[in-house]
């Protein structure tokens, strides 16, 4: 006798979005994005933080916190795209242009991030490190919606079909 639940658990969701290819590790293994992005987007928030105090340490102690800011987003930015690539979201082809959209997420939490951080620093007195780890729960709540919403998006099979098969109307 077979158990409808066991069956149930074993089925492999479809990509969210209407993304195309198969579901990544972390998606097969806890069945919802949500939850996979989570766990990927806190791996990788730690290792962000951790490019950003790297960083702080090293050039930053010469050029300054912003210069750490700069850098950290590229080493971050390319390590969080193979992770939710691969992990998450699973896409295929389009690797530029993905790359594209997902800097383009990252660039709205780095220009809040570019706000917050002299405030903080500057005006709150708080030392680059701490004031980098109260933005990160700001720009990783914008950096969901965003890759959510955006970054690894496809357009359906379906709407791809309907636009080939509507008929053209005119307005003359």
């Amino acid at each position: 006798m077979s158990d409808p639940i066991a069956g149930a658990e074993s089925a492999i969701p479809e990509p969210p979005a209407g993304m195309q290819g198969t579901p990544g590790f972390m998606l097969r293994v806890v069945k919802d994005y949500r939850v996979a992005f989570l766990i990927v987007g806190t791996a990788n928030t730690v290792i962000g933080f951790l490019w950003f105090a790297l960083f702080q340490a090293t050039i930053g102690q010469v050029w300054g916190y912003m210069a750490t800011l700069l850098f950290a987003h590229v080493a971050s930015v390319l390590c969080a795209f193979i992770l939710y690539r691969r992990f998450v979201f699973r896409v295929r082809g389009h690797v530029w242009r993905d790359l594209a959209r997902f800097e383009s997420v990252y660039l709205v939490a780095l220009g809040i991030n570019a706000i917050l951080l002299p405030l903080l620093v500057e005006f709150g007195h708080l030392i680059p490190i701490v004031a980098q780890a109260l933005i990160v729960f700001v720009t990783t709540l914008v950096s969901f919606f965003g890759h959510r919403n955006f970054s690894f998006r496809r357009k359906s099979a379906a709407s791809e079909a309907e636009k080939t098969d509507k008929p053209q109307v005119s307005d003359s």
